[in-house]
């Protein structure tokens, strides 16, 4: 207190200061507020970083959609894809929650309902230091309560930032701690793996801990998925499974879960028409979902190597290929997507199930950690290294002459690249 004490005309509360202590923002209206001159006001801030030193002030943090499952694969397959959430989450004077995008209009803005919060929570309680007050601002183009990962991104977006702004790192070999953390929330791992590491993760229990491994994920891989404007429950989806199954519905799901695997280790996409197939969940499911078996039907016709429920649902999810560098200057007729998707659309029309297209492709890192801010002096050496990694992202549309196509690629956009307002929709 006593380094920092300005003139006598200056002289302020230190209980107003100490509330001030979070950050440049905070600092400079506290200053304002006061009336302090540059001197006092840079000693207070060389302070500020003394005395939450090793811990950052903000962070910003990005993570992927996931589709889990891919058939036989109940609980325990699950694979990233380029769709992305961003989470910004600093310290503040009071608690705040700010959403944009999918699912804005239902997500809770409270700490307690939110589960970006309840990640950070988790976050904080397992490095053993008081949660702060902090603020929160996502934006989200993952799509809500689809059967893409939404829960599973807003959790480990959550554990993320909490890290990061606590100044804690996790081991993860032969523990992976994070795993941990975020599958004691979610329950299982085939969301939360491939959130955290990307690609095609399986996911299993020791008896002890949570472990999950990679498998190879084929070049030009697509992914073209139906999402309903419905949403689902993914409890109500789980209460309709049977707690028994009978012993060839497991042979069933053995053979597929084994083959499907080896579909994409080996790059044998053909495989996939059977390894997608499912016993455990899918026809169980498909009363919940008129639209699911039309949709695999009507997608496997078209040529794709195979089709899914994504998750719980209801979105549905196919497999095509040739992709072969950014697909808008790629010529179409070398890639199957746009006509699985016109397939989906003109199924999902006859049937009554009003929704829209996305196609993607899966992405082989998961989550991480954009840009981050450290409460520190801005003269000390590390207080000068900030972790910085792809900031851009965002959408485009694609159109198809004759019947109508509705079609979101996601994907990352260069910082430099111009987006004419044609390629946004409505949204």
């Amino acid at each position: 207190q006593d380094s920092v004490r300005p003139r006598e005309s200056q002289l302020v509360p230190w209980a107003a200061f100490e509330k001030a202590m979070l950050g440049i923002a905070e600092l400079q209206a506290f200053a304002e507020k006061h009336g302090l001159g540059e001197e006092p006001r840079a000693e207070l801030q060389q302070l500020l970083g003394g005395v939450v030193s090793k811990t950052r002030r903000k962070v910003t943090v990005r993570v992927p959609a996931t589709t889990a499952n891919l058939g036989p694969g109940f609980d325990c397959c699950g694979l990233a894809l380029d769709i992305w959430n961003e989470v910004t989450v600093e310290r503040a004077t009071a608690f705040s929650m700010e959403i944009e995008g999918e699912g804005s209009a239902f997500l809770p803005r409270t700490a307690e309902g939110n589960l970006v919060c309840k990640g950070v929570e988790a976050a904080f309680k397992v490095t053993g230091k008081e949660m702060p007050t902090l603020r929160y601002w996502t934006r989200n183009r993952i799509p809500f309560a689809k059967g893409l990962g939404s829960s599973s991104a807003a959790i480990v977006s959550g554990i993320l930032a909490g890290l990061a702004l606590s100044g804690y790192n996790l081991h993860v070999r032969g523990e992976e701690e994070l795993l941990q953390i975020a599958t004691g929330i979610e329950g299982h791992p085939d969301n939360v793996a491939p959130c955290i590491y990307g690609g095609f993760q399986l996911g299993i229990h020791t008896g002890k801990r949570w472990w999950t491994g990679r498998v190879p994920v084929p070049h030009g891989l697509m992914c073209v998925v139906f999402c309903p404007d419905h949403v689902t429950e993914t409890s109500e989806a789980r209460d309709l499974l049977k707690q028994q199954v009978k012993l060839k519905e497991a042979v069933f799901n053995s053979g597929r879960v084994g083959l499907l695997v080896a579909a994409f280790a080996t790059g044998n996409l053909e495989w996939l028409r059977s390894a997608t197939e499912d016993a455990l969940h899918q026809p169980q499911r498909a009363g919940m979902h008129k639209h699911l078996m039309p949709l695999i039907k009507s997608a496997v016709d078209a040529g794709a190597h195979g089709a899914t429920l994504s998750g719980a649902g209801p979105a549905v999810l196919a497999f095509t290929s040739g992709r072969a560098g950014d697909v808008v200057a790629q010529a179409v007729s070398e890639r199957m997507e746009l006509r699985v998707a016109e397939a989906f659309l003109a199924t999902a029309d006859s049937i009554g199930i009003p929704g829209r297209v996305l196609i993607t492709k899966p992405v082989e890192f998961g989550g991480y950690i954009v840009t981050e801010t450290d409460s520190s002096d801005t003269q000390q050496r590390r207080s000068r290294i900030i972790y910085v990694q792809d900031e851009a992202f965002g959408f485009r549309t694609a159109d198809s002459t004759g019947k109508r196509v509705q079609v979101l690629r996601l994907g990352a956009i260069p910082a430099s690249c111009v987006c004419p307002s044609q390629y946004f929709g409505e949204k």
